[in-house]
Parts: structure tokens; C-alpha cells; sequence
């Protein structure tokens, strides 16, 4: 005969396990993930971007790099003493850098951005139960060599991870995204582990592309100068993007400065805001 305590005792652990099967989904969390500075920067522009983004009181900030306008090895240490005061008001927020091509371009680049950013050119975070991991395509528009092996070791090792993102200053996977190419070698690590978004910058446009549950983000700009038609419409505006993480469900709200907010999904696969 079972004893009345062993009863109730598997009875208090099947409510328990029906309980939090219906337990309401924890508290959202909020990060903010920023495009460019540089590459012509406009006045005024990132400090908005940031005066608003603040606001929104997010876990964390990602940038996708071109933070310094760069490529002289004597100027780069006063161009991040620059930033370094731009961006004291919001010290209490944690700031995660990728290394863009205007931040990187020499060895003496590369301990600068180290020393100003206490950032590796790559390296992974994890914070509100999101991984991240951050690569370096900051001194080659392919993925250079290595870095796809790096990132492998890294999402083997996270595995348990709920919501993965990859970022990367360059979007080195622009044109397999758009072509749907589901054999490049970056997304079949994105789907081998689990990869939600992968983000980049560098071209100053909003690009938008799902492909085989992976969504591609390339960041509209947050300060540097907007290139070609310079429309809306086509993904071309200063502003930011808001990622709600909630469990394992994420949605982006894309905020345009003087601009409706709009979700991420309002923006197709060549960037054109969908009508």
C-alpha cells in the first residue's frame, strides 16, 4: 500500500508542475541595438538617437560599430575621449560594442577600441537571458579567417541559451539572406544552434530579411550620413531598435527619429516599407 503522505505528496508536485505550466510569462526585457555613428557623421544625431533610446530604460545597449570616424592612428585616441564624454550621461546602462571598420584599421586602432570600448574585437555577452555573440568582420567584408570556427566554439558552449543573436558590424550575409541561400555556411550555424537574429550595420540602411527562421537585420543609421535615394521608404532614416525579449518569443520596434515607430515585420526584404 502507498503511504497518505507519498499520496500527497506527488499530488502537491503534479499541482505544482500544472501550475507553472500556467504560470503568466515572466517580465519582458528590453534591449536597444544602435547602427552607425560614423562614415560622415551628422551633427547632433547620436546624441538624440541616445536621449531617446535611454529613455526607453533598456537592460542593455548593442552597437553594431563605426562609433569613431577613425583611420588616422594619431587623431583615434581623441575621437574616443570624444565619445567617451557623449556618452557619460548613460554610464549607468551596459554598452556592448562591435568593432566597425571605422573603429578598427590598425594594431593601434585595435588597442584604442580595447581600451575605450573594454571590449575584445570579439567576444560574447549574455545578459537578460539573451546570448550574444559578437564578431569581427571589422578589416574584411568576408568573414575573416576563423571567425566562423570562433563563433561555432561559442554557440556549442551556450547551447542552453533560449534567444541567440549574432552581430557583426558588416552584414557579411547580406546577399546570401537575399538570394534565400540556405547552404552559407553562417546560417547553417544559425540554425545548427538555434540562432534567432543576426544584426549588423555598415551599409546605414534598414534591411529586413527572415530566411528559414533566422530573421537578418541590417540597422537603419545613428548618426552617419545616409547614402543613395535618402528616403524613408527605402530604409534610409537616423533612429534606433527597440528588442523585446520576452521568454523565447522577440519582437523589434523600429523607432525613426521624426518618424512612426514601426514593428520590424512593417519592412521587407529589400528594406521597402511594406504597404
Amino acid at each position: 500500500m502507498i503511504p497518505r503522505r507519498a499520496i500527497a505528496a506527488a499530488g502537491a508536485l503534479a499541482l505544482a508542475v500544472c501550475l507553472a505550466a500556467w504560470a503568466p510569462p515572466a517580465d519582458p526585457v528590453h534591449f536597444v541595438l544602435l547602427g552607425d555613428r560614423t562614415g560622415e557623421a551628422q551633427p547632433g544625431v547620436y546624441e538624440r538617437v541616445w536621449r531617446e533610446a535611454s529613455a526607453a530604460k533598456p537592460a542593455a545597449v548593442v552597437t553594431v560599430g563605426d562609433t569613431i570616424q577613425g583611420g588616422d592612428d594619431a587623431a583615434a585616441e581623441t575621437e574616443w575621449l570624444a565619445i567617451r564624454r557623449t556618452l557619460q550621461p548613460y554610464r549607468g546602462i551596459p554598452m556592448f560594442f562591435a568593432a566597425g571598420n571605422h573603429d578598427i584599421w590598425s594594431e593601434t586602432s585595435e588597442r584604442l577600441f580595447r581600451r575605450y570600448t573594454d571590449r575584445r574585437p570579439h567576444y560574447s555577452f549574455d545578459a537578460g537571458g539573451v546570448h550574444f555573440t559578437v564578431l569581427d568582420n571589422s578589416r574584411s567584408e568576408k568573414w575573416p579567417a576563423g571567425e566562423l570556427e570562433w563563433l561555432e566554439a561559442d554557440l556549442r558552449a551556450h547551447t542552453a541559451a533560449p534567444v541567440k543573436f549574432i552581430v557583426s558590424h558588416r552584414p557579411s550575409w547580406l546577399l546570401d539572406a537575399a538570394l534565400g541561400n540556405t547552404k552559407a555556411p553562417l546560417h547553417a550555424l544559425a540554425k545548427r544552434y538555434g540562432v534567432c537574429c543576426v544584426v549588423a550595420g555598415h551599409v546605414h540602411q534598414l534591411i529586413h530579411a527572415d530566411l528559414d527562421g533566422v530573421t537578418y537585420v541590417s540597422l537603419p543609421s545613428a548618426g552617419g550620413h545616409l547614402r543613395l535615394s535618402g528616403k524613408y521608404e527605402d530604409g534610409w532614416f537616423f533612429g534606433w531598435t527597440d528588442v523585446e525579449v520576452r521568454g523565447s518569443e522577440v519582437a523589434f520596434q523600429v523607432h525613426a527619429l521624426d518618424r512612426a515607430t514601426t514593428p520590424l515585420s512593417a519592412w521587407g526584404r529589400a528594406g521597402l516599407l511594406v504597404r
